[in-house]
């Protein structure tokens, strides 16, 4: 009796949350088109989501070249395939392994950092604060930075797509005697259109989702310094199962058209 109460309260919670979480993005869309634009915040924003993730993206995006190349070369060599090497790899990292990688690397920087930031606001009595003086704190907090990682997330997978490539091509330089440029004309050639659009369009929904999740944990944040590390774990948590859940539909979505 208690496991079935315990499971249907978990339930009940998890579809609470859902419910919420789906209020809190409408709220976001209501808000986004009302004024006042607080766009100095928002390029504030911006600067802090892009440029202080960037050293952390480009490293793991190298890595991700690297890797992925070492991992790969002797079994498309037992295949007597080496030459693919280029296109594989390309289509992989830009179809999948960067948006997802680089997404999930900014979920556990940038989700975890707004809901921490957000929550101890809420906590410290700030965005009450703001409340009461007749600012309104969902657009000046929460609009800026969702817009903010909406926007920066698929710049930040470029990047990280393109020293994925590098770090790919040095593997092929060093083992293989492939040239630079013979290897970017191999993976620019094997790339077609059907290949980058969904994978940008779906770096865009990552973005939204890390954004959201970020926001929302932080601005709900209760049970004072506790419920800030809570709030901070949490939106790591729930970003990354959004990110997977998004990239699943993304991913359903662009067969249906290749089979059109």
């Amino acid at each position: 009796m208690t496991v079935a109460l315990d499971i249907r309260d978990r339930i009940t919670s998890f579809f609470k949350e859902v419910g919420d979480l789906s209020f809190f993005a409408g709220r976001f869309f209501k808000e986004f088109f009302k004024p006042p634009f607080e766009f100095n915040e928002l390029l504030r924003q911006c600067y802090s989501v892009g440029n202080r993730s960037m050293t952390l993206v480009g490293i793991t995006g190298f890595i991700i070249g690297l890797v992925l190349t070492l991992q790969t070369r002797p079994t498309m060599i037992e295949f007597g395939a080496v030459s693919w090497m280029p296109d594989m790899v390309g289509i992989s990292i830009v179809r999948e392994v960067g948006p997802v990688v680089i997404a999930l690397i900014c979920a556990g920087r940038i989700a975890s950092g707004m809901g921490a930031e957000l929550g101890s606001m809420r906590v410290t009595e700030q965005i009450d604060a703001m409340e009461v003086s007749g600012t309104n704190p969902f657009n000046y907090l929460v609009v800026t930075r969702i817009t903010a990682t909406t926007l920066m997330v698929p710049l930040l997978v470029l990047f990280g797509d393109i020293l994925a490539l590098y770090g790919s091509s040095l593997v092929e330089y060093f083992k293989g005697d492939v040239s630079f440029q013979l290897y970017f004309n191999e993976v620019f050639n094997s790339l077609e259109y059907g290949d980058l659009i969904p994978a940008t369009i779906k770096s865009f929904f990552f973005g939204f989702a890390i954004g959201l999740v970020g926001c929302y944990k932080g601005y709900f944040c209760k049970k004072g310094t506790v419920g800030v590390g809570k709030a901070a774990n949490t939106a790591v948590v729930m970003a990354s199962m959004l990110i997977f859940i998004l990239d699943f539909i993304a991913v359903f979505i662009s067969d249906i058209f290749y089979e059109l």
